[in-house]
C-alpha cells in the first residue's frame, strides 16, 4: 500500500512517527504460522513500542504481552490483552508491583533472583494467593550482538545460573504460595545468528528434563525474544529457522512454547519523519540540521545504531553530511557521513526502521515536546498519539510553583 508521506507529514507536522499496521499484522501472522502444530503464545515485548493502539492491534490478533514494569502491565490490560496472556519480567520489582500483578491474576511473574523469589513468596503469602512463576535462566551463551543488548552472559545483570535455578525450583515446589510452572531465558536482542539460540534452547531444555524427573512440572517454555531485523545489510534468521531450532531442542517435552518478539514485530513497521531547517558548512564538514533530535530518537546517539536516512522526492548529486538536531549535545545526531543531495528548508527526510525503541525511549530533554504518532492501515491514516504540548510537559509542576 502506497502512502503520500509528504502530505501526511504536512497534515500531522514534524517530527513525526508513522507505523504501518499492515506490516505488523504480516509479521505476527508469519511468526504464528511458524509455530503451527505446537502449543504456543506470542507475547509482544511492550517495551519496543508501547503505544496503546499498537498493543491493541496485536492483542486483537491473539498476542499476549511481555511487560517489564507494572505500567506496561496496565498498558497491556488497557489495550485489551487478557491477563492470562501477560508475563511480568524485569530484575527489580517492588512489593507493590508484585502485589498488583498477583491481584490482576496475570499468567506469570518471571523471576530473576533468589531474593526476588522470597519477596514474591512473602507478598503472595500476605495475599493468601498462590503465585505462578517462571525463573529466568542464564545459559551463559554469547549472543554475538551489541554488548548493550546482550543479556545471557554471566557478566550481565539478568537471570540466574543453572545450579541456582535448580535450587530455586526445588524451593518453589515446596512452597505453599509459589507455583513454578514456567522457565525462561533471553540471551539478547537483534540476534542474526541461529547457533546461539539453538545452544541456549538445548541447555534450558536439558534443565527442564531434569526438573520433570523430580516432579517439577514445567508447562511454559519461554525462549524470550531477540530475532534480528534488517537495519542495513544484515542477514537475519527466518521465523521457520527460529521455530525449528526450538522444536528440535524441546522434542518429546509437553510444553507451551512462548516467545517475546518486540523489534521483530515493529522496527521496520515504523519510520521517523523530520524536516530540514537548513544546511551548514564548517570548513569541509557539511551538516544538515533538522527539526527532530536525539530526544525523539536516541538510538544513534545511545548505541551508535545505524538507521537508513533518505531525502523524499529530492534528486541531485549527493555528498557526505551529518544529520543533526537542535539539542545542545554533540551526541545529537541521526547519522554521520550520510550521502544526501543538496537540501533546502522544509525538505523532508525519512529515518527508516524506527518503529522499535524509538518513541518509547523519547524524552523531554531541552523541554522539547514528544512527537505525534500515526497509524497507517489499509490505505488510511489515523492519529494514535497527539503531539505533546508545552502545557502537557509542565502540568505536573505548575501547581507546586511558588
Amino acid at each position: 500500500m502506497n502512502y503520500d508521506y509528504k502530505a501526511l507529514s504536512e497534515k500531522y507536522g514534524t517530527p513525526l512517527y508513522m507505523y504501518n499496521f499492515d506490516y505488523i499484522s504480516n509479521r505476527y501472522t508469519t511468526l504464528k504460522e511458524a509455530f503451527s502444530g505446537k502449543k504456543s503464545l506470542i507475547n509482544y515485548a511492550v517495551k519496543a513500542n508501547s503505544n496503546l493502539s499498537v498493543i491493541s492491534h496485536l492483542a486483537n490478533m491473539g498476542a499476549g504481552a511481555d511487560c517489564v514494569s507494572i505500567g506496561e502491565v496496565r498498558r497491556a490490560i488497557d489495550a485489551g490483552v487478557a491477563p492470562y496472556r501477560i508475563i511480568f519480567s524485569g530484575v527489580g520489582k517492588r512489593d507493590d508491583e508484585i502485589k498488583e500483578a498477583l491481584e490482576k491474576d496475570i499468567l506469570l511473574l518471571n523471576l530473576e533472583s533468589e531474593a526476588e523469589m522470597k519477596r514474591v513468596e512473602m507478598v503472595a503469602t500476605a495475599l493468601g494467593k498462590k503465585a505462578r512463576i517462571s525463573i529466568r535462566v542464564n545459559p551463559n551463551i554469547d549472543p554475538q550482538t551489541h554488548p548493550y543488548i546482550s543479556t545471557g552472559l554471566h557478566e550481565n545483570k539478568f537471570g540466574v545460573e543453572i545450579d541456582m535455578a535448580k535450587r530455586m525450583y526445588i524451593y518453589a515446589k515446596k512452597s505453599e504460595f509459589l507455583d513454578p510452572v514456567g522457565i525462561h531465558f533471553h540471551i539478547g536482542s537483534q540476534l542474526t545468528k541461529l547457533s546461539p539460540i539453538r545452544e541456549a534452547c538445548d541447555i534450558v531444555s536439558d534443565l527442564v528434563r531434569s526438573l520433570k524427573a523430580i516432579k517439577i512440572d514445567i508447562k511454559f517454555f519461554d525462549v524470550g525474544g531477540g530475532i534480528g531485523v534488517v537495519y542495513d545489510d544484515e542477514v537475519t534468521i527466518t521465523a521457520e529457522e527460529y521455530t525449528q531450532a526450538i522444536f528440535q531442542s524441546t522434542k518429546g517435552l509437553d510444553l507451551t512454547l512462548l516467545c517475546e518478539p518486540g523489534r521483530y514485530m515493529v522496527a521496520n513497521a515504523g519510520a521517523f519523519f523530520t524536516k530540514v531547517l537548513y544546511e551548514k558548512i564548517n570548513g569541509s564538514k557539511r551538516f544538515v540540521i533538522v527539526d527532530g533530535a536525539m530526544n525523539d530518537l536516541i538510538r544513534p546517539s545511545l548505541y551508535d545504531a545505524y538507521h537508513k536516512i533518505e531525502a523524499l522526492g529530492i534528486d541531485g548529486d549527493t555528498s557526505k553530511a551529518d544529520v543533526v538536531g537542535p539539542v545542545c549535545e554533540s551526541g545529537d545526531f541521526f547519522g554521520k557521513n550520510v550521502d544526501l543531495p543538496p537540501l533546502a528548508h522544509n525538505d523532508l527526510l525519512v529515518i527508516h526502521s524506527a518503529g522499535a525503541y524509538g518513541f518509547t525511549m523519547a524524552s523531554n530533554y531541552n523541554t522539547r515536546a514528544k512527537p505525534a504518532e500515526v497509524a497507517l492501515e489499509e490505505g488510511k491514516d489515523r492519529l494514535i498519539r497527539r503531539r505533546e504540548s508545552y502545557e502537557d510537559q509542565v502540568r505536573l509542576e505548575l501547581e507546586y510553583l511558588k
